[in-house]
């Protein structure tokens, strides 16, 4: 039943918040609050918490309520964007003081004091600036440069977050995680300063299509680089504890604890009993989370300073020294409703909301403040109207400050590219020494073997990259011990060992996660995921989290990886569609990602190499579709030709991020009568029908494997797209969402005259045994569609 509103009732209730505080201050009439104690002294005898905590503390809950009272006016002037503040949660301010500014903290959005307090700990550092310029989307905001409101700061060791509703919590694991190894690859290696002066001088080898022709220098490219000996700070709050991505990283944490291995994360769970409008049931967060094996459970009164203070400590003291995790479960209220556009009476009886409001943690702070006489009433409202005119002067100040106005500046941290420097670092050779050790002796190095298949070479191209990168790690279900379901790891774990090749639980979610991790602490991860069809499972840890990184911390944190996928269809005798998966539309929708699917043993280690060199250069996040039906194959027109099989590329060699390969070898005129477009799979395909469209039907046609699906070769498509004048773009991915989409779009947009069509899956799940070739581009169908398309065939 929709509650009976009192009449009249003030409905702007930050103003009533903050009158209530002032008259309660005003009316306090207590004599202890003239009688003040040394602020040395602890507030209460046995306590840790002391006086000058306390008023620090204090003003830290202030300015987070000052920032989300301005933060409604200025949304009211239009000045400001976004009202979801932190009123209520005050009581995280102790974890702020509590942890050291070097354990890096992975913060929801009702984070203001937390950040206000860390700040006490940089010099100098002005929270209140930040928060406004971000508030009012400024494009002198120094953590997101406009483009969110969010908690973040690279001195503070705050990576920033956007979402917050659980998905941060898999990479906060990632980084406990990787804490200890990427502090030895920090020690052997030196600091690893993700940021240089990068030349920005042509290339040869790049090409000049804009979307590839990019270039971002941030300000300053932040690796997280913490003590060996620090923990992850990871907040969320009650109703997040329900969410498949905060229960697949407390499984992680715990499944790893339970092996003795090392993951000191304090989870900081922020209890206020509701999520938006739909309450948590009464001592839900106790009873699924008290008793959880692997998990300390610590319970604490975040209204209550001195209880709060003494048992955040105890929690931190924990996690630091037992280097196992931790979850802290600090009961708050909510006030102000989620954000400032929720109509609270909506959900809640006025009773309800007074209720809250009663306990609004300032009002109890400033009870204890003046009831141990750490601060008088003049001094507690001092303080308060003194925050408030730093927020609101501070506010008016940010919105006169400049915003994005263009989409070029909008995008310029989302997909940095200095091509000099990424050229440079995958050309760079790994040590030879190391090279003769690995192989076993010079004459059984890779490059001096026969060719061979897709698999081994992919395998020799891993050992060549752990070589060259110290900080790579490897990882993935059944990669290490099996070597992979493909025997595409195979050895890898023996000859490196389990701190650089491992086998992670079987959760994709988690897999991401810990790279998200290991790329923000400095390292070079390679995550596999197994099947492209389990990539969805755990989608939004790339869009969501990795690829957004840089795009709203301005370029200054990053998270560099190169997930490895075993993808795509046409397996023989093998089981239905998530083993012969062929969607990537949820790929080809993120963001700066770049995807690579390599057609080609030879050239699979050579655009491994430039990947890495992307995630190492510029951060980027990097995927490679490795074609599983192509992986064994080793011959193309005939059998046990071997013509499928390939000499391993030598260090050095590498494929420029875009470029594609042309085949000619069924073509003897100027003009090839049809232009075949296509990748992975699709260029196999493709060269059998070309040779049985030249030696049974006279008909040329190029071949063109495209190697690099985003960024899309616009330049390159629409060149060999007027060559012929007709194409036939061979797809194997669905009609809908796939690859053909965008190129027929480039052709349609760039080159009209040009005669254009397709060749898909079309848009169902790929079905077991036989039925697969139904469904699926297959020769035949590549030569009777290019038979039409120039005019010999059936129309």
């Amino acid at each position: 039943m929709k509650p009976q509103l009192p009449k009249p009732f003030n409905l702007n209730r930050a103003e009533v918040v903050d009158q209530n505080f002032v008259r309660f201050v005003q009316g306090w009439a207590d004599a202890r609050s003239h009688n003040p104690r040394d602020p040395k002294e602890p507030i209460r005898p046995g306590e840790p918490l002391t006086g000058c905590d306390l008023i620090e503390l204090f003003e830290s809950q202030m300015i987070a309520r000052h920032q989300d009272i301005e933060a409604r006016n200025m949304r009211a002037r239009n000045e400001g964007f976004h009202t979801i503040g932190s009123a209520g949660h005050e009581g995280n301010a102790v974890i702020g003081r509590i942890t050291r500014v070097t354990d890096p903290a992975f913060l929801h959005y009702r984070s203001g004091a937390f950040m206000a307090e860390r700040a006490r700990k940089v010099p100098g550092f002005d929270s209140i600036r930040d928060t406004m310029l971000s508030i009012a989307a400024s494009a002198l905001d120094p953590i997101a440069g406009g483009r969110h409101k969010v908690w973040g700061s690279a001195e503070l060791n705050v990576p920033p977050q956007t979402s917050t509703i659980a998905s941060h919590l898999p990479k906060a694991v990632g980084t406990a995680f990787f804490l200890r190894r990427a502090a030895r690859v920090h020690r052997s290696n030196g600091v690893m300063e993700w940021w240089s002066n990068v030349s920005e001088t042509a290339s040869r080898h790049y090409l000049t299509t804009p979307s590839l022709q990019h270039s971002f220098t941030p300000v300053l490219q932040h690796s997280l680089a913490p003590p060996e000996d620090a923990i992850v700070i990871c907040s969320f709050g009650d109703a997040s504890v329900n969410h498949a991505a905060a229960q697949t990283a407390f499984n992680a944490a715990a499944w790893t604890a339970h092996q003795g291995l090392p993951v000191p994360i304090l989870f900081v769970c922020e209890d206020n009993g509701i999520g938006i409008s739909v309450p948590t049931p009464k001592d839900w967060i106790e009873s699924s989370m008290g008793e959880r094996h692997g998990l300390k459970y610590f319970r604490a009164n975040g209204l209550d300073l001195v209880g709060a203070y003494r048992v955040t400590a105890e929690a931190v003291e924990w996690c630091r020294s037992t280097r196992a995790p931790v979850f802290l479960h600090l009961k708050v209220v909510r006030l102000l409703g989620h954000a400032g556009t929720d109509s609270e009476h909506g959900y809640r009886t006025w009773d309800e909301i007074e209720a809250a409001e009663a306990e609004d943690p300032l009002l109890h702070t400033a009870r204890l403040a003046l009831t141990e006489g750490a601060m008088s009433t003049d001094a507690v409202l001092g303080m308060y109207e003194s925050v408030r005119r730093r927020v609101q002067d501070t506010a008016r100040e940010a919105a006169k400050s400049p915003r994005l106005a263009s989409a070029v500046e909008v995008m310029a941290p989302l997909a940095p590219l200095h091509r000099d420097s990424v050229v440079k670092e995958a050309g760079d050779i790994p040590s030879p020494d190391q090279r003769i050790q690995v192989f076993r002796g010079e004459a059984k190095l890779p490059e001096n073997s026969p060719p061979r298949h897709m698999a081994a070479l992919i395998n020799e191209g891993l050992k060549d990259l752990l070589i060259k990168y110290p900080e790579a790690v490897l990882f993935g279900e059944d990669a290490a011990k099996k070597g992979g379901v493909y025997a595409v790891t195979t050895g890898l774990a023996q000859e490196f060992g389990a701190g650089r090749v491992f086998d992670t639980l079987l959760d994709e979610t988690m897999i991401l996660g810990m790279a998200i991790g290991a790329g923000q602490l400095g390292m070079l991860p390679i995550p596999e995921i197994q099947y492209l069809a389990y990539y969805h499972n755990a989608e939004d840890q790339i869009r969501g989290e990795a690829c957004s990184q840089q795009f709203f911390s301005n370029g200054q944190f990053r998270n560099p990886m190169v997930v490895r996928i075993q993808g795509w269809s046409y397996q023989k005798g093998f089981g239905g569609h998530f083993h012969n998966d062929n969607s990537i539309a949820a790929l080809r929708d993120v963001p700066g990602l770049i995807i690579a699917t390599p057609s080609r043993g030879d050239d699979a280690v050579k655009m491994m190499r430039t990947l890495m060199a992307l995630a190492k250069v510029d951060g980027r996040v990097c995927v490679m579709i490795e074609p599983i039906a192509l992986y064994m194959t080793k011959d193309l027109h005939e059998l046990k030709d071997g013509a499928w099989q390939f000499k391993y590329p030598p260090p050095g060699e590498f494929i420029p991020l875009g470029e594609a390969e042309v085949y000619d070898m069924f073509v003897h005129k100027e003009i090839p009568d049809l232009t075949i477009l296509t990748f992975a799979n699709g260029l196999y395909m493709s060269l059998r029908a070309a040779k049985t469209l030249f030696d049974q039907h006279q008909v040329e046609v190029r071949v063109v494997d495209l190697r690099w699906l985003s960024p899309l070769n616009e330049e390159l498509i629409v060149e060999q797209s007027r060559m012929a004048g007709k194409v036939l773009v061979v797809d194997e991915s669905r009609r809908t969402g796939g690859l053909a989409e965008a190129i027929l779009a480039i052709i349609h947009e760039r080159c009209p005259e040009v005669r254009a069509t397709r060749l898909n899956a079309p848009d169902t799940y790929v079905p077991l045994g036989p039925a697969m070739d139904s469904v699926l581009p297959v020769e035949h169908d590549i030569v009777d569609t290019a038979l039409r398309d120039i005019g010999r065939g059936y129309p």
